[in-house]
C-alpha cells in the first residue's frame, strides 16, 4: 500500500516496521549531530554539552508514525466499510426490485471487490501492514459478502442455504484460524483466492437484475462457487489438523530436550 510516504523520514521502511523504530528513527539524527561536538572539529558547534538535533527530525519521525495508519491500503479498507451501508440502502431501495437501483448496488459491490484485490496486495508490497488493516480487512471482506448474501436471500433472489454456507464457512475458517494460531498460520491457498473470486462474480451476476442465458449463468457461477466454498474449507480444516499436531510434536520435543 502506498499511504504516506515513508522516505519522508528518510527512508523506505513500511509502516508495521515504522510503529516499532519510530524512536530509533527519532534519535538518530541526534546521535549523528552530536558526533562532531565530541570532536570539537566541527564548525559552527557550540559547547560539548550542547546536542542540536537535525531539524524536522520530529517531523520526519511523525510521518512514519501517521504511516502506520493513513497509507492507502487502510484507506481502501475503510472505504469498503463504508459502502456497506450504502450497499444496503442501494439493494433495498424501491422494494429492491427497482433495476436502476441495483445496478447502483452492483457498482458498489464492484468497487468494494476490487478494493478488496488491491488492498491486500499493496500492504504486502509495500510493507505496509498494520495491526488496524490485520483486524480491518478481514472484517471489511466478509461483511460487504455478507450483506449482498443476506440482502439477496431476503428478496428471494438466492435460497437461504446458500448463504448460511458460504458465511457459516468464512465465519468457521476465521474462528479455526485464531484457534491454530499458537502453532502457526494457515496460509491462503490458490483455491481460496480462486473460492474468493468465484464469490464475488456470482454474488455481483445476482445484485444484477439479469434476465434470459444470463440469469442460467449466474446458477452455475454460483453453483461452482459453493463447491469451491465447501472443498476449500475443508482443506483449511485439514491443514490446521495437521498444523496442530506438527505443534505439539514440536513443544514436545522440545521439552524433552531440555529436560535431558
Amino acid at each position: 500500500m502506498t499511504g504516506v510516504p515513508a522516505s519522508a523520514a528518510g527512508g523506505s521502511s513500511g509502516a508495521h516496521g515504522a510503529r516499532g523504530h519510530a524512536a530509533a528513527d527519532g534519535a538518530a539524527p541526534k546521535a549523528a549531530g552530536s558526533a562532531p561536538k565530541a570532536s570539537g572539529s566541527a564548525p559552527g558547534s557550540g559547547p560539548a554539552g550542547d546536542t542540536k538535533p537535525v531539524r524536522g527530525g520530529k517531523l520526519a519521525a511523525a510521518a512514519v508514525n501517521q504511516a502506520s495508519v493513513w497509507n492507502v491500503a487502510n484507506l481502501l479498507t475503510m472505504l469498503r466499510l463504508v459502502l456497506v451501508p450504502g450497499f444496503v440502502a442501494l439493494m433495498l431501495a424501491n422494494g429492491g426490485y427497482d433495476p436502476a437501483w441495483r445496478s447502483l448496488a452492483w457498482a458498489a459491490f464492484a468497487i468494494a471487490m476490487i478494493t478488496d484485490l488491491f488492498d491486500g496486495h499493496l500492504a504486502r508490497t509495500y510493507n505496509l501492514v498494520t495491526d488496524f488493516g490485520k483486524i480491518a480487512d478481514p472484517i471489511a471482506d466478509k461483511a460487504i459478502m455478507g450483506a449482498a448474501l443476506i440482502c439477496l436471500s431476503a428478496l428471494g433472489d438466492l435460497p437461504w442455504w446458500v448463504t448460511a454456507v458460504i458465511l457459516g464457512r468464512e465465519l468457521g475458517i476465521t474462528l479455526l484460524r485464531f484457534l491454530v494460531i499458537r502453532y502457526g498460520v494457515i496460509p491462503a491457498s490458490r483455491g481460496g483466492k480462486l473460492k474468493t473470486l468465484t464469490q464475488g462474480v456470482a454474488v455481483g451476476m445476482y445484485v444484477l437484475p439479469l434476465t434470459g442465458w444470463l440469469a442460467t449463468l449466474r446458477f452455475w457461477v454460483m453453483a461452482v462457487a459453493v463447491v469451491l466454498t465447501v472443498v476449500t474449507g475443508l482443506d483449511y480444516v485439514r491443514q490446521a489438523i495437521v498444523l496442530r499436531r506438527r505443534g505439539i510434536a514440536e513443544r514436545a520435543a522440545a521439552l524433552e530436550e531440555n529436560e535431558s
